[in-house]
Parts: structure tokens; C-alpha cells; sequence
């Protein structure tokens, strides 16, 4: 038996509750992981509150990241006693996932942790993190450098904006955060960024084309904020979607794709291939001191999962929650 939240429904309805769980619950796999630390996603929240539907069986171990210890690996590929972690890969959805104790997995989803992240520190990046360190390398490999000009960051209160900030403003580029607690600025400006914006200049229908000002952008929001950063980004610019926060949809125009030339880059973390999630691990390694982490991060008990996934949906949470499954 081990501590866990558990997702149930059934004819009591929707409900997450911190159990006491038997291994029979795990899922089949060639790898058994003691869990050290989780973290609570956006995803992790409308999972654990039952506000989308993400879980897709039941009952389900929600958390999409975790790191913690290699217990058993009948592949070969770890050892025990081997640190590693893991994003995505439909963990906490379909398979069960990091907000638990011990986790049951398929070697190929996990990656070594690198040697310059404690394991919270790996949390406290987590797929947030690592999701903006794709997106920042999205904009490198596009020919964005930071002498095109300001990079636009939305939903910069989360934890994919506050890494992002901190990624942008290290690597030398001037970032302009856009979030809807402009009475944050100080922690946005402490991250990096230059100047704040309220996202309410970009939230509402707008125009097919605006006047030109982004170099490039990495935007969590989708919707018509996504759609008015096309249209207000430079001849030739880049940007990068990689969240849902304002909605699914796309009310945009091609206007700015055929007249400028923008181009607008996907992001997914879930299902990224192996190369790529180790090459934006070892750049988070190569870029991120030790002071960024305090600034980003809360850190929480397995208890307090389900309040703070409520407070998340609520957009009450700054940063990054960070959950000790041993505390």
C-alpha cells in the first residue's frame, strides 16, 4: 500500500481523495519508480476536479510529471537506485500517474535526471518548464534572436509564463508579459520581464491585422489572444502556441501568414520524442541558476493537492506548486 490521489467515478459520482492505494490499482508496466516529488499541471487540475474530461479510466492516479527513484526496470535500460524523471506520455490520463508514492511505468517514457537538478528542482520546472524550453527553442531554430525584438509572453502568472520569462530575459531577449493580475508585475519584472501588460489588450475579438510589434511570442492562452498576437507580430516573426488557458478555439484570419509571412509553431509536450525532451532538459540545465527556483515555486503535501487544483482552475496560484508525496 502507498499514499496517493485517487480519481473515482462511479454511480457516487466524480471525486479525487488522498487513499491509501494497492499496487493492483497501477497499471501494467516494465518499470517500477519510488516517487519522490509531482507537481500540479493545469491539466493535473481539471483532471483532479473533473471540469474537463481528461481522465479516460478509471480509477486513475492523476500527475503528469513526476521524479523520484528506480525500484525495478526489467528492460535493462535503469538500474535501481537510478534518478529519473518523466512529462507527459498520457501519464495521469490514461495511465497512472506522479501524485502518488510509487509509480509502475514503461522505461522508454523516462529520461535520466540531470545531474544539475535536485529532485524538487526538477519539479519545480516540471512540463511547465519544460514545455517553455521547447517553445524557446522553437524560436531559435526559427531565426528568432533577441536583437529582432520584444517576445511577447501570455499567461505570464503560470508556470509556463514564469519559465518562460526567466528562459527569454537569460538567454539576453527583452520580454513583455501579458497576465490578468497585473497587480503581480513585481514578480514578473523580478522573473525578467520588461514590461507587463494586462491580458485584456488582447483578449476580446480584434482585428485581422494590427499594427506590428511582436519578434516573436509563446503563448499558453489560445483563443483570441492567440489570434491577435498574429496579428500584431512583425513580417517574418514566430509564434509559438503551447496552452488553452482562454479556450480551443482559433478566431484568426490568414491575413497575417500570407501578408507578413508569421509563422505560428505548435507545441506539444505530451508525445515529444525522446531526442527532443533530452535536449530541452539539458538546455534547462546549461541556462537556470539556483536562485530561479525559490521565485517560482510552492511547495505543497499530497493533502493539499485538491484545494490548491481548485485555486489553479480559479487562476489564484502564481508559479509553480511543487508536491513532496512524502510529506
Amino acid at each position: 500500500m502507498f499514499k496517493g490521489i485517487l480519481i473515482e467515478k462511479d454511480d457516487q459520482g466524480y471525486r479525487a481523495t488522498l487513499q491509501s492505494i494497492d499496487e493492483s490499482v497501477l497499471n501494467a508496466g516494465d518499470t517500477t519508480v519510488s516517487v519522490s516529488y509531482s507537481t500540479i499541471n493545469y491539466k493535473d487540475a481539471l483532471a483532479i476536479t473533473g471540469k474537463s474530461p481528461v481522465v479516460r479510466t478509471f480509477p486513475m492516479i492523476p500527475g503528469i510529471d513526476l521524479v523520484g527513484t528506480i525500484e525495478q526496470c526489467d528492460s535493462g535500460k535503469f538500474k535501481p537506485g537510478d534518478k529519473v524523471l518523466l512529462n507527459g506520455f498520457g501519464v495521469g490520463e490514461s495511465h497512472c500517474g506522479g501524485l502518488a508514492q510509487k509509480a509502475r511505468l514503461n522505461s522508454e517514457w523516462l529520461i535520466p535526471l540531470p545531474t544539475a537538478f535536485s529532485d524538487r528542482q526538477a519539479m519545480t520546472i516540471g512540463t511547465a518548464g519544460y514545455t517553455a524550453m521547447l517553445s524557446v527553442i522553437a524560436l531559435e531554430k526559427q531565426g528568432v534572436t533577441p536583437e529582432k525584438g520584444e517576445i511577447l509572453v501570455t499567461g505570464a502568472n503560470g508556470g509556463v509564463g514564469s519559465f518562460a520569462i526567466t528562459i527569454l530575459a537569460k538567454l539576453g531577449y527583452t520580454v513583455v508579459a501579458s497576465t490578468g493580475r497585473p497587480e503581480q508585475a513585481d514578480y514578473l519584472n523580478k522573473l525578467g520581464a520588461k514590461e507587463v501588460i494586462d491580458r485584456s489588450t488582447l483578449s476580446s475579438p480584434g482585428r485581422p491585422l494590427a499594427k506590428e510589434r511582436w519578434a516573436g511570442a509563446i503563448d499558453s492562452v489560445g483563443s483570441h489572444t492567440l489570434a491577435n498576437i498574429c496579428a500584431s507580430t512583425q513580417y517574418g516573426g514566430v509564434v509559438t502556441a503551447c496552452g488553452l488557458a482562454q479556450g480551443l478555439d482559433f478566431p484568426a484570419s490568414v491575413a497575417p501568414f500570407i501578408l507578413r509571412g508569421v509563422t505560428l509553431v505548435g507545441i506539444d509536450s505530451v508525445m515529444r520524442p525522446l531526442a527532443d525532451r533530452v535536449e530541452a532538459w539539458k538546455r534547462l540545465a546549461e541556462i537556470l541558476g539556483q536562485t530561479e527556483f525559490e521565485d517560482i515555486c510552492t511547495d505543497i503535501s499530497l493533502s493539499e493537492v485538491v484545494e490548491v487544483a481548485d485555486k489553479l482552475l480559479a487562476g489564484q496560484v502564481q508559479g509553480r506548486v511543487v508536491v513532496d508525496v512524502n510529506r
